[in-house]
């Protein structure tokens, strides 16, 4: 009785949780008038609302603007955050600790404070309306120098003592020894930035104004609210739905790896 109980209260959760979602992919394919009823099966399926979408916004450029982006920081803060945990997690040097809790204390900082000054940096640069806007500010992050540099800490010292006297550099032992031991640090990294890039919305706002260099999710933002979805309700669940569906995809096939990276990286607590 205890199992059943316990078994239909995640279900009961389940639902509660699936249903806004799946009802917002159902009415995509509903058409207008069905679907205010809050329906998960429309009477017909019609492709009306992503026909719209298409032909009023340059989703697909917007898409491919978010893999380049959300891609190039995932790489760039995985490299480099990676190389900044190595060096606090082995060399000892003056400053060290307090530099280290200097990198703690920027977690703490909403990222309002930092909004304007950020951006007078970008038009001073004449980065505003590129790429390098979006991308730059966001190529490190205290989370992830936190975590490589807690991982790298567990790793034995006499392996790394073993490469040195083998005759390898410290970036050939970082990316050659340490990466391949900390793929749970790693994936975890990786993947909780490539969907914090993928769903920035206000930072591009501010430095992109050409539609050609928009990014997804700023495109599907100012297409809802900008009145651009000329109040259709169905045009604006389809663009958010093309929004959400590669980050659900991409959660579909890795979900063993992201379970049990952040297990093992100790964030499941």
């Amino acid at each position: 009785m205890k199992r059943l109980l316990l078994y239909l209260v995640l279900i009961l959760g389940a639902v509660m949780f699936t249903y806004p979602f799946l009802w917002m992919v159902s009415a995509t394919f509903a058409p207008e008038q069905e679907i205010s009823k809050l329906l998960l099966l429309p009477s017909k399926f019609v492709w009306t609302s992503y026909q719209q979408v298409f032909a009023k916004i340059p989703i697909l450029r917007a898409l491919l603007n978010s893999m380049l982006v959300a891609s190039a920081i995932t790489l760039s803060v995985i490299v480099l955050a990676s190389m900044v945990g190595y060096a606090l997690s082995r060399y000892r040097f003056k400053g060290q600790n307090l530099l280290f809790y200097i990198i703690i204390f920027t977690m703490t900082l909403p990222f309002q404070i930092t909004l304007i000054p950020q951006y007078i940096m970008m038009v001073k640069f004449g980065w505003v309306d590129s790429y390098l806007a979006l991308i730059v500010p966001y190529m490190i992050n205290a989370f992830a120098i936190i975590l490589f540099r807690q991982h790298f800490m567990t790793i034995p010292q006499d392996l790394i003592d073993a490469a040195r006297i083998d005759g390898c550099g410290e970036l050939r032992i970082l990316f050659r020894i340490l990466m391949p031991n900390s793929i749970p640090a790693v994936v975890t990294v990786g993947i909780i930035t490539f969907m914090t890039a993928w769903n920035e919305v206000l930072w591009p706002l501010i430095v992109i104004r050409d539609q050609e260099m928009m990014t997804m999710p700023q495109l599907v933002a100012l297409f809802v609210v900008g009145g651009r979805a000329e109040s259709q309700l169905g045009v604006k669940l389809a663009a958010a739905t093309l929004l959400a569906m590669p980050i659900v995809l991409a959660y579909f096939f890795f979900q063993r790896y992201f379970i049990q990276s952040m297990a093992s990286s100790g964030l499941k607590e």
